[in-house]
């Protein structure tokens, strides 16, 4: 190898080897703003900020951070559903269905999911409207009509 060609060699190594180290240092500034840890989320959980409910609600249904509890996981999506939170409006109308942590409710879970829906726009519209009605094939027709009018109930009184 020439003495230009080793120069350029060394550079190459030298440059690759800060720009792991600047890579490794940005990873790691990365995981500390990472997600808000546990206790942060439960003080504002309790506090009523709506957010930090559905987020706990995620952690308690996934076991992220906390070990899986699907009543936990109902309670804060409850807690944030009812406060309009569409996202948590649609994993509880989830929970009900499969009767994770809740009894499995057919019409509550309709009305969970129906409230999610009527929220969404687009593709997101789309597929929660796809997945109501998919809970809608297990129930009756006097089952829909009341689990829309407790719907329209609820939207009322926001």
């Amino acid at each position: 190898m020439t003495t230009a060609t080793t120069k350029v060699a060394i550079i190459i190594v030298a440059f690759l080897a800060f720009a792991t180290m600047a890579n490794s240092s940005a990873a790691a500034r990365q995981r500390n703003f990472g997600p808000i840890p546990y206790a942060s989320v439960i003080r504002l959980a309790e506090e009523g900020n709506i957010d930090a409910q559905a987020q706990l609600g995620w952690m308690f249904l996934t076991g992220r951070g906390v070990p899986q509890d699907f009543y936990k996981a109902a309670k804060w999506y409850y807690l944030a559903a009812v406060q309009g939170h569409r996202e948590a409006q649609f994993q509880l109308g989830l929970l009900y269905n499969k009767g994770h942590g809740v009894p499995r409710d057919y019409l509550l879970s309709y009305l969970w999911l129906n409230l999610s829906a009527a929220q969404a726009v687009g593709n997101d519209r789309d597929f929660k409207v796809r997945i109501r009605d998919a809970v809608a094939t297990k129930m009756t027709v006097a089952e829909i009509a009341l689990a829309q009018q407790m719907a329209l109930s609820w939207f009322k009184t926001r």
